[in-house]
């Protein structure tokens, strides 16, 4: 099978969808990959380094026209159209709340299979879990420094120093983001509450951290009880196919301490707070309601080198068995695969 391998034109994205690795893997199970030139130049790689691993590197047009392309991020403006109605994108999509983009996607006639809807027999999200533990530890780094007073924080230290508390963190969200994030924070020394939906996740959870921190269940009057309590909010809310809950409405946030911080990992999906919205790299962070947000959809894009390694590792299995078998067949033997697919030949499903 031809298989694409396009350069990420998101703002700030450096992640390349696979590696040289995985490349040669490809080549060697009798594939041919393009790969886009200056793809791999954010993490470190260049087009000699793929060359040697057996693919053909070209112009973006040759990474696209191909049966199978295999990326990080969602489409951006443009991309769609260099897509085939023959083709398949096999990348993170983040469809959900998001009608025109669906709308434009399937038009083209184009079959998408989104990584975050990839669910093996477990009940778990392959495909997501590496870059939600990537975001996880890097929403407590990002919080910390943030919560400095240059950064428009109110000057807690995460940790605490002689004479102080250590920051409130709360979690919102207790899958591989929020257990990462809890994990993190606690390490650090800070005093961490999460609140999440079940009573099995919370009872898990405590036998993990033990009593590094608070478990509890979320209700509306636990958030709003740690939201005005705490230093950080890290919202890693992750419901499949469905926008994230707002759980910190504007007039909650209003309440909050001033030079707060929210890191909004559920931005994908909308956003725990009512106040989020998405932010860049470039561009990451914004003051509402006297409330420092956070809120950059591809965070892991910062540490593009761990998360190119970790997603394309994770990916690699699922791509040779869709060139190996052929799109159609892997989804009907593959039910992890057949839970991915959010666009079949241009019907959104």
């Amino acid at each position: 099978m031809r298989i694409g391998v396009p350069r990420e034109t998101k703002d700030g994205e450096r992640r390349v969808g696979l590696a040289p690795a995985q490349i040669r893997a490809l080549v060697d199970a009798g594939h041919e990959v393009h790969v886009e030139s200056g793809a791999g130049f954010g993490i470190g790689v260049t087009n000699g380094d793929y060359a040697q691993a057996g693919a053909t590197v070209g112009d973006a047009a040759s990474a696209w026209a191909s049966e199978l392309v295999v990326k990080v991020k969602e489409l951006q403006p443009g991309e769609a159209e260099g897509v085939g109605a023959d083709s398949t994108v096999f990348s993170y999509h983040h469809l959900a709340g998001e009608p025109a983009r669906t709308r434009e996607m399937a038009s083209r006639g184009l079959t998408a299979i989104a990584y975050e809807r990839v669910r093996d027999e477990q009940g778990g999200y392959p495909l997501l879990a590496p870059m939600s533990v990537m975001a996880g530890k890097i929403a407590v780094q990002v919080g910390a420094h943030l919560m400095s007073q240059q950064q428009g924080g109110a000057g807690t230290l995460l940790s605490g120093a002689t004479g102080s508390e250590p920051a409130r963190v709360l979690v919102l969200g207790a899958g591989h983001a929020g257990s990462n994030a809890a994990r993190l924070a606690a390490a650090m020394g800070a005093n961490v509450t999460v609140l999440c939906r079940s009573e099995r996740t919370r009872d898990a959870l405590r036998n993990t951290l033990g009593a590094t921190a608070t478990i509890d269940i979320a209700t509306p009057e636990s958030i709003e009880a740690a939201a005005l309590s705490a230093d950080l909010v890290v919202g890693a809310v992750f419901i499949p196919a469905t926008p994230t809950p707002k759980l910190l409405p504007r007039t909650l946030v209003a309440r909050m301490k001033r030079g707060a911080v929210i890191v909004d990992i559920s931005i994908d999906a909308g956003g725990v707070a009512e106040t989020s919205r998405p932010t860049s790299h470039a561009e990451p962070t914004f003051v509402k309601e006297g409330v420092v947000h956070y809120c950059v959809a591809n965070m892991p894009a910062a540490f593009a080198k761990s998360g190119t390694h970790a997603l394309a590792s994770a990916v690699l299995p699922y791509v040779l068995e869709l060139a190996g078998k052929g799109i159609e067949n892997a989804v009907r033997d593959n039910s992890a695969l057949r839970a991915g697919v959010v666009i079949w030949k241009g019907v959104p499903a």
